[in-house]
C-alpha cells in the first residue's frame, strides 16, 4: 500500500509543480521588499518577509471597498441562481413535457457563447433599467448568466434521486412542497453545494461585463481592481499586483475548504445514475 501510495505520489508530482507554481510566484513576489522585485539579480526567495506590501496595497487601492463589492455581487447572484434553479431542475427531472429534450439543449447551446459577446445588449437592457454603475447589475447578469448551467448540473444529479421517496412521504399525507423540502432537497445538498461553489467562482472571477457595466472606483469589483494596478500605469508596482491577487484567492480557498467534503460527494454521487 505504501509503495502503490509513493508511485501515485510520483506520478502526480510533475503536474502539482505546474499548478503551484504561479502560486509560489505570486507568494514569493507579494512578500519581496519592492527593490527586489526588478532587480537586476533576482532571487527566488526574499531576503525578507515584507508584510507591509499588504498594508500599503489595501490603503493605496482601496482594496476593502472592492472585496466587499465582489462578495456583494458573487453571493447574492449564486443565491439568486440557485433559487430560479432549484425549481426548474426538479421540474426537469420529475415531469415530462412537450420540447424538454430541445429545452435541454438551448441551455447546453447558451454555456457556449462568452458573456462578451452579449456585452452590448447587456448594457443597452442595463441602461433601461437604470442600473449602470450599479453593483445590484452585477447581481443580475451573474445570476442570468449562471442559471442555464445550474440547471444543467442540478437536474442530472435530481434523476438519480429514487422517486419512491417521495412517494413514500406522500403516502404518509406529505404535500409535495413539504416532501421537497424535507426529503428532495436535503438528499439534494451535495449537488446544489458543487453547483453554489462554481456559481460563486463564475461570478468571483468574472471581469468583461463589470468593466463594462461598472464606472466609479467605489463599484469596482477585484478583478477590475487589480487590473487597475496594471493598466495604464508607467510603472507597475508588482509587489502590489501579487499582494492583491493573493489576497483575492483567499475567499475561494475558504469556500473549497470549508465545502470540500460536499464537492467531493457531489461529484462522486452524480457520475452513476
Amino acid at each position: 500500500m505504501l509503495k502503490k501510495s509513493l508511485l501515485c505520489w510520483l506520478a502526480l508530482s510533475p503536474l502539482i509543480v505546474v499548478v503551484l507554481f504561479p502560486f509560489a510566484v505570486m507568494i514569493a513576489t507579494a512578500l519581496k521588499p519592492a527593490a527586489e522585485v526588478l532587480a537586476a539579480d533576482p532571487s527566488w526567495l526574499p531576503s525578507r518577509i515584507a508584510w507591509e506590501n499588504f498594508v500599503t496595497m489595501w490603503l493605496a487601492t482601496d482594496f476593502g471597498t472592492a472585496l466587499l463589492n465582489s462578495l456583494y455581487a458573487a453571493t447574492l447572484a449564486t443565491l439568486l441562481a440557485l433559487a430560479v434553479s432549484i425549481p426548474a431542475a426538479y421540474a426537469m427531472s420529475r415531469y415530462r413535457f412537450p420540447g424538454q429534450g430541445l429545452y435541454r439543449d438551448f441551455l447546453l447551446v447558451t454555456q457556449m457563447l462568452s458573456p462578451i459577446v452579449l456585452v452590448i445588449g447587456l448594457f443597452r437592457l442595463v441602461a433601461w433599467l437604470g442600473l449602470v454603475g450599479s453593483v445590484d447589475s452585477l447581481v443580475l447578469v451573474y445570476a442570468g448568466f449562471n442559471i442555464a448551467f445550474a440547471v444543467w448540473m442540478l437536474q442530472s444529479y435530481f434523476a438519480t434521486i429514487p422517486l419512491d421517496l417521495e412517494e413514500a412521504a406522500w403516502l404518509e399525507g406529505a404535500s409535495r412542497f413539504r416532501t421537497v423540502i424535507r426529503v428532495f432537497l436535503p438528499l439534494a445538498a451535495p449537488a446544489m453545494v458543487v453547483t453554489a461553489i462554481f456559481t460563486f467562482i463564475n461570478a468571483w472571477n468574472e471581469f468583461a461585463v463589470a468593466l463594462s457595466l461598472l464606472r466609479a472606483p467605489e463599484t469596482h469589483t477585484l478583478p477590475i481592481k487589480i487590473f487597475s494596478l496594471v493598466a495604464g500605469r508607467y510603472t507597475i508596482e508588482w509587489h502590489h499586483v501579487m499582494a492583491a491577487t493573493f489576497v483575492a484567492t483567499i475567499p475561494v480557498a475558504i469556500v473549497f475548504a470549508w465545502l470540500q467534503r460536499y464537492l467531493v460527494r457531489g461529484l462522486a454521487l452524480g457520475a452513476v445514475k
